[in-house]
């Protein structure tokens, strides 16, 4: 496990805000949701440093490189990334055909992933799989999303945010 993920109290219930496809921007929407998060996990494509600056003044942001984040500010960013929130073991990478382990075999209980700009939330050999949809260009006809995430011992529930 990379653990990069800031240390978030476990003794209580952990809300997760995740976004991803931002696209250079955050929604005012999607800000006043996050305000309420113990960390914001974010599934690339922010396009700008100035997404990943705004989210890490909101709290601890987690987020990985999307094929959209070019250029020095983004080489800083990992392609994929596994930490630990309460017990609970995350792996999130932008394109969800990219991923270079088997998730139920590495231990992992929630893959999160972005790319697609549609929400969708499966579960598959014992995991998991969360996309948020995109927070500001959606596809297919659905509405600009995130995903609220509340942890309690291993309990995991999803919430779609409409945006």
């Amino acid at each position: 496990m990379n653990n990069s993920a800031p240390t978030v109290p476990t003794d209580k219930p952990t809300r997760i805000g995740v976004i991803s496809d931002t696209h250079g921007e955050v929604p005012a929407a999607a800000e006043e949701v996050l305000q309420e998060v113990a960390l914001i996990i974010h599934a690339g494509d922010l396009d700008t440093v100035e997404v990943l600056d705004r989210l890490r003044r909101i709290g601890p942001t987690v987020a990985v490189r999307g094929n959209m984040d070019r250029g020095p500010w983004a080489e800083n960013l990992p392609v994929a990334d596994t930490f630990e929130v309460g017990g609970i073991f995350i792996y999130v990478r932008h394109i969800l055909a990219d991923i270079d382990l088997d998730p139920a075999a590495a231990g992992i209980d929630l893959v999160i992933s972005g790319h697609t700009h549609r929400f969708e939330e499966i579960r598959k050999n014992g995991v998991l799989y969360l996309n948020p949809g995109s927070a500001r260009l959606p596809r297919s006809g659905s509405s600009a999303s995130m995903a609220l995430i509340t942890i309690q011992g291993k309990r995991t529930d999803i919430r779609r945010v409409d945006l």
